[in-house]
């Protein structure tokens, strides 16, 4: 079988990964990552640094007990930028996080959006996971020639749907305009970059 392009890179992002230097996770992650690759506007050595932006503030969540018994945070990293979402029972531990977050080499912002109060149940966490995946399927359907859903990036918590992603101005009304009137949507926050 030939060796095509699409092939080649294949084969040669997790070398790449390693010669960056990259935490082993993101070296074993390699293959996902060109899959991801094909519908994202992110370089690949972006989505390479977020990963890794990943698993350092995953490392930084699981090293605090406090952070361990006080909160329920979910870390989103996308395009260098980190969204906090979740619960907690005190704001001074979810700032202080989000300050050590903010630390963490080429962050270029934090956005935290931890509501502050209980801890959400499996129900309401379920019933977010639920809401992603509306959300993730009407995009599917905004009507732009062109248009790849996959350039968005969807989160939800507590009926909150934040979105995120590299788009037009036009993409962004668009799928604003379509998320916005899905059953169980109680707010949409916007966090595009504009291209």
């Amino acid at each position: 079988m030939p060796l095509t392009p699409s092939r080649s890179l294949l084969l040669t992002l997790p070398l790449l990964a390693a010669l960056l230097g990259g935490c082993a996770a993101v070296v074993v992650g390699g293959t996902a990552t060109v899959a991801g690759v094909a519908h994202d506007r992110r370089t690949v050595g972006t989505v390479i640094e977020d990963k890794e932006i990943l698993i350092k503030a995953m490392r930084l969540r699981a090293q605090d007990e406090e952070l361990k018994r006080l909160t329920n945070i979910d870390i989103t990293v996308y395009n260098l930028q980190v969204l906090l979402t979740g619960q907690a029972a005190n704001p001074a531990v979810v700032e202080r996080f989000a300050q050590q977050v903010a630390r963490i080499p080429r962050v270029r912002r934090v956005y935290n959006e931890v509501t502050i109060g209980a801890e959400s149940t499996w129900s309401d966490a379920a019933a977010d996971a639920y809401l992603t995946s509306r959300v993730k399927l009407a995009l599917f359907d905004v009507g732009i020639e062109g248009f790849d859903p996959l350039r968005v990036k969807v989160v939800s918590s507590g009926g909150t749907v934040y979105l995120m992603g590299l788009l037009t101005p036009t993409e962004a009304d668009a799928v604003t305009g379509k998320v916005r009137y899905i059953s169980g949507v109680k707010k949409v926050v916007k966090l595009f970059e504009y291209v």
